[in-house]
């Protein structure tokens, strides 16, 4: 390599390190409800002023670090990111407890509105959110979460259901929402069923909601976590390849829904 071209390359190098994204991530603690929960917040501290901002809600273990981890992703692509705690503080549970909390969730959607509306409120007043500009995507008992936060009439621009929970309890809430729905969903998924799914596409068909559903072709349940593992069989299982291609989805559908 001529010494000029290697000087480029090196000046290139130090202007890409230069530029590097600074992540910050922190602890947040607030009151849901009269319970003190325990969110995440991560943001690129080199971009000034007020970002798009995307609300993480977890899967049925509660916050864990497979949730902080996808906030880092999303915080990489210049997002101001809080995840959402809807257990509270130190509540972690797992299987198969982690089945009892999300149930109490489940049937009593108005609780889980509540606290997915509070986690909204401290991502909303963060000086570092662009409040016109905000969505929320979650994770199989997120996934279910972000579909009911829509329904609670919340005022964000998009919301995105990983593997999530297509039952309509209350079909005519679909009428509150105020966002664009994307569902991405395993189409194998044994826990998903048609009944719901069909119900699903009539309440936002019959409420005029700007909504895709996009199946995944082999990808069951979880299919964006590796803690899974690769056993379809169980109905639970990760899939590389879903994974890959519904992250890419996301970040389109986020990307046009918050410009």
């Amino acid at each position: 390599m001529k010494s000029s071209s290697l000087f480029i390359l090196i000046g290139l190098i130090a202007l890409v390190t230069a530029l590097k994204a600074e992540i910050k991530e922190q602890a947040v603690i607030y009151q849901a409800g009269g319970v003190t929960c325990e969110g995440w917040k991560v943001s690129d501290d080199a971009k000034t002023g007020r970002q798009p901002a995307v609300l993480i809600v977890h899967q049925w273990t509660g916050l864990t670090d497979y949730e902080k981890m996808r906030a880092r992703m999303l915080a990489e692509l210049g997002y101001t990111v809080f995840a959402a705690d809807i257990y509270g503080q130190g509540v972690r549970p797992v299987p198969p407890a982690s089945g009892k909390e999300a149930g109490k969730y489940k049937s009593d959607r108005a609780l889980y509105r509540s606290r997915l509306n509070a986690a909204l409120d401290v991502m909303r007043q963060d000086p570092q959110t662009d409040p016109a500009r905000m969505a929320a995507i979650g994770y199989c008992f997120g996934g279910t979460g972000v579909i009911e936060l829509a329904r609670s009439g919340a005022d964000v621009k998009a919301v995105v259901s990983f593997h999530g929970g297509l039952d309509s309890p209350t079909p005519a809430d679909g009428k509150k929402i105020k966002c664009k729905v994307l569902a991405l969903h395993g189409a194998d998924d044994p826990f998903v069923t048609a009944k719901d799914m069909a119900a699903f596409e009539e309440e936002m068909k019959a409420a005029s909601v700007d909504y895709k559903r996009l199946n995944y072709p082999g990808a069951v349940h979880a299919f964006t976590q590796k803690m899974a593992g690769r056993d379809n069989s169980k109905g639970v299982a990760y899939h590389a390849e879903a994974d890959a291609q519904s992250w890419v989805a996301m970040k389109e559908f986020l990307a046009e829904s918050l410009k």
